[in-house]
């Protein structure tokens, strides 16, 4: 479709980075004013309310997802999220681990990628980590685990969900919206969550629809974050050599969205770490991160908000394996600081 906007200046590959770069920002703005996050949706103090909004994401992600496939302006057919093989142990050992990173460095990789912009240098330093060790485990000295662990595969009929997809999206759908809806939010909190949503949609349309072109073709995505940052890295630190894509695209509108929505509401703030502990922690994580979302296959955005849209099977574990980690993690930390709290010292 794209070649029929006629542009003389401007190739598909070239116009994505803007329109990565808008989507982007956009999600930056709604996930800053709405504290959006996985984990916090799972461990937090207020996880009903952030389960909430992150539902309402879902429901309104999945939603515009089917419809647009239903439309057939897209077509997941031939997407990695519907590879019959099924790397089942990458994807579970990788979920564990992510879902263990992110409670340890208090947030998953879109929720970093979102204070980063906020001025909490924390998140900036375990992104850098994290987009150095996502890109060893993709390209680099870790690679060998990578593609060791996803060589055990598990032959599937079907990579989707059985069934009519319209079915399971009612479904789905109808019950993420009734647990947000009981799940104590402002409306304009949901009405940003769904916005959020809709952004999900809008990335798989713009890439595989409105910016698609047979004679210089782009990889249909929308929104994630472990090979764009990983993108981003290459991006940084190798420009004169290669364009910028997709994912620097994003990543950079994310950054700036998350800045300029902080600022205006005043919440804008320098932090940095506070103990040598406290570094130790968030870095392992990091690493932990970055390993583990390449083995799944993306993170609680690229392979959940984004991937379940879809009904793959492989983004439903992903995301279940993340969940079993982080709430497993998050169990052994309690019980750690239980212990330490109770310990009797010697007389």
């Amino acid at each position: 479709m794209f070649e029929s906007f006629g542009f003389e200046t401007l190739t598909a590959p070239q116009a994505v980075v803007y329109f990565a770069l808008a989507l982007g920002a956009l999600f930056g703005v709604f996930a800053e004013q709405t504290r959006f996050c996985f984990r916090r949706a799972l461990i937090g103090t207020d996880r009903r309310a952030a389960m909430g909004v992150w539902l309402t994401a879902l429901a309104f992600a999945l939603v515009g997802t089917q419809a647009a496939v239903a439309m057939e302006w897209i077509s997941f057919g031939d997407h990695r999220f519907m590879a019959a093989d099924l790397p089942l142990l990458a994807i579970l050992a990788g979920g564990l681990l992510f879902g263990a990173g992110m409670v340890l460095t208090r947030g998953c990789a879109s929720r970093l990628t979102v204070l980063a912009g906020s001025g909490n240098l924390r998140a900036f330093t375990v992104l850098a980590v994290f987009a150095v060790v996502a890109h060893a485990t993709l390209k680099g000295v870790l690679a060998p685990v990578r593609t060791t662990l996803s060589a055990p595969t598990l032959a599937l009929d079907s990579a989707a969900l059985p069934g009519n997809p319209l079915i399971w999206t009612a479904l789905l759908g109808t019950a993420a919206l009734a647990f947000a809806f009981r799940s104590g939010n402002r409306p304009v909190t949901l009405i940003l969550a769904a916005a959020l949503g809709l952004l999900v949609p809008l990335g798989w349309v713009g890439t595989g629809f409105v910016l698609f072109d047979d004679f210089d073709p782009i990889v249909m995505e929308s929104l994630s974050f472990t090979s764009t940052w990983s993108e981003t890295l290459f991006y940084t630190v190798a420009a004169t050599s290669i364009p910028a894509g997709f994912g620097a695209g994003l990543i950079g509108g994310v950054l700036l969205g998350a800045l300029a929505s902080s600022l205006a509401a005043r919440r804008f703030e320098w932090q940095s770490f506070s103990t040598p502990a406290q570094t130790g922690r968030y870095l392992a994580g990091a690493v932990l991160m970055g390993i583990g979302g390449v083995l799944a296959g993306g993170c609680t955005v690229g392979a959940g908000l984004s991937g379940i849209p879809t009904l793959s099977i492989a983004a439903l574990l992903t995301l279940a394996s993340i969940a079993a980690g982080a709430l497993a993690t998050n169990a052994a930390l309690s019980r750690k600081a239980q212990g330490t709290l109770t310990a009797v010292p010697a007389e």
